[in-house]
């Protein structure tokens, strides 16, 4: 049988049309990968415990197993020409027990180091990027020392695990200390965490970065409205002053080099109203906050991620259109449904997850625009989402942004 990787470059091995990609995890992420990879003419395996889950339903084949089953992993590495991942909770070393058997382009550095808050700040700090100040914590007394150093409000967080706000506590006083301390004594205990200064910022943000292992191209830095610590909504692009942009576009490809990325990075922003740029955390995989390049960009999260994992060149992406990004929740779906007919303007992506589940992940719609500002409120006034409004957070624009009128 030919091989499916071509010499080309020298060293560099770029991954032929036909071979399989096998994708572990099985959610909305993997089924965008997939559907990207079939676009290329790849095949797809997913590993996922769930039958028909969200990516099998456009996938080759389907291992059905737990993420750390080894057992499982080593039955999709025989039949997959290239491993990658669609989460970072995924058991590293169950990745490298096969990689004698299967080309894992991505590696397990980056895994280990994202899967790992204490690694994942210490990885950013090293590379001379700010982070919200940060203490490690095994223990109350440790607890205690560090809200000494880093005063109220902070956020405590689990070392690793967590997502969506799950594994998270903001602390703003001596009542949520005694909260976490309760809940050691009712047999909680203290899990290894990590405490965060907290950061008085003006908005949330993001940018992806895309890579092949050598070559590196950025998308535009984007701003993000969190509701109920859920992503609610994107704004693409963010409108910021150039040198926010350039600041964040630096950032996102010096830990692209110190990764040697293959695939896509997301890194979550704050960005400070005195116009600092601060990473949050870093995602190893394709975003909730990218969905937007889709329908918006020349090249989308997904492709490049797809194209990096592969070894092929990547092109710079393009923004070709403003878009907003709005999630579809579970208590979203009837609503939106209801009205999907009448809003020819609506991208629509339904995930195909079989059970609805309030603040679960359903779906998304992207709308391209020309006016940002107006899509939000013509998305709000839907009702659509009008759960999420109790949690929304004012907007405050950071120094030397240029406003939407200004633009």
């Amino acid at each position: 049988m030919p091989s499916l990787f071509e010499e080309t470059h020298g060293a560099t091995q770029m991954l032929q049309p036909g071979a399989t990609i096998g994708i572990i995890g099985g959610g909305q992420l993997g089924r965008m990968m997939a559907l990207s990879a079939k676009y290329m003419g790849f095949r797809i395996g997913v590993l996922d415990p769930t039958p028909d889950c969200p990516t099998a339903q456009v996938a080759d084949f389907q291992v059905v197993g737990e993420y750390d089953d080894k057992t499982a992993i080593h039955d999709l590495a025989e039949k997959s020409d290239v491993l990658t991942y669609e989460f970072e909770n995924v058991d590293a070393d169950s990745i490298d027990e096969v990689r004698h058997l299967v080309a894992a382009p991505q590696g397990t550095d980056l895994l280990r180091v994202t899967q790992d808050r204490i690694n994942e700040k210490t990885f950013i700090n090293r590379h001379g990027i700010e982070t919200a100040p940060w203490r490690e914590v095994n223990d109350f007394d440790e607890l205690e020392a560090a809200i000494d150093e880093l005063r109220y409000p902070c956020v405590l967080k689990t070392r690793s695990g967590g997502y969506d706000g799950h594994g998270q506590h903001v602390l703003r006083n001596d009542m949520d200390l005694e909260k976490i301390r309760a809940r050691g004594d009712r047999g909680g205990g203290f899990p290894p965490s990590i405490l965060e200064g907290f950061v008085d910022f003006a908005f949330e943000a993001s940018i992806l970065v895309s890579g092949n292992g050598k070559d590196y191209v950025t998308f535009p830095i984007v701003r993000n409205d969190h509701r109920n610590n859920i992503l609610h909504m994107t704004i693409a692009p963010a409108e910021v002053d150039p040198s926010i942009a350039r600041t964040a576009h630096e950032m996102a490809l010096a830990l692209a080099k110190g990764f040697e990325l293959a695939g896509t990075l997301a890194i979550e922003l704050f960005v400070t109203k005195d116009g600092r740029v601060i990473v949050n955390e870093l995602a190893p995989r394709p975003h909730n906050s990218g969905h937007y390049t889709i329908e918006a960009c020349s090249i989308d999260q997904f492709d490049a991620h797809i194209r990096g994992i592969a070894g092929w060149p990547l092109i710079q992406p393009k923004l070709l259109s403003p878009a907003v990004m709005v999630n579809v929740l579970g208590q979203h779906v009837l609503p939106t449904r209801a009205q999907i007919a009448t809003h020819p303007e609506w991208n629509v992506h339904d995930y195909g997850k079989a059970q609805l589940r309030h603040n679960r992940k359903m779906g998304h719609i992207t709308v391209l625009t020309d006016d940002t500002a107006r899509t939000v409120d013509e998305l709000e006034a839907t009702g659509c989402w009008d759960d999420l409004k109790a949690y929304a957070r004012p907007f405050v624009q950071p120094a030397g942004a240029a406003s939407a009128k200004e633009e």
